[in-house]
């Protein structure tokens, strides 16, 4: 019997968070990058983004550490994938998956962690 990885639910969540990189992150750099900074439209003050945390509590906090849990592992698989075949460092496959994969995780952790210690 084959030996199972855990390789496919890695892709996938490399998949999903490509695609809500791709879709998310623009916007938020348009926003806090350029139209906030630039004043063209009026920016959001820390109490009313603390108050959309808070206010759909448990929804907007599960989205919202969703989508940077979902970032942290594209990236991390991106660049574990960039070191394992464009470096060619295959002998350190395990050490460069556990670095990135493992940041993740500890990146998810502390997002989750800010998210709720928010209120």
């Amino acid at each position: 019997m084959a030996k199972r990885t855990l390789e496919p639910m890695l892709w996938l969540m490399f998949s999903a968070g490509g695609v809500l990189a791709a879709l998310l992150l623009p916007i938020l750099l348009l926003l806090f990058g350029f139209a906030f900074p630039l004043e063209w439209i009026t920016p959001p003050t820390r109490d009313h983004l603390q108050a959309i945390v808070t206010f759909l509590d448990p929804l907007a906090r599960v989205v919202l550490l969703l989508f940077c849990m979902l970032a942290l592992f594209h990236a991390a698989h991106r660049l574990r994938f960039t070191l394992y075949d464009g470096l060619q460092i295959k002998h350190l496959n395990e050490l460069i998956a556990l670095c990135c994969y493992g940041g993740a995780i500890a990146g998810s952790i502390v997002a989750a962690y800010l998210l709720w210690t928010v209120a």
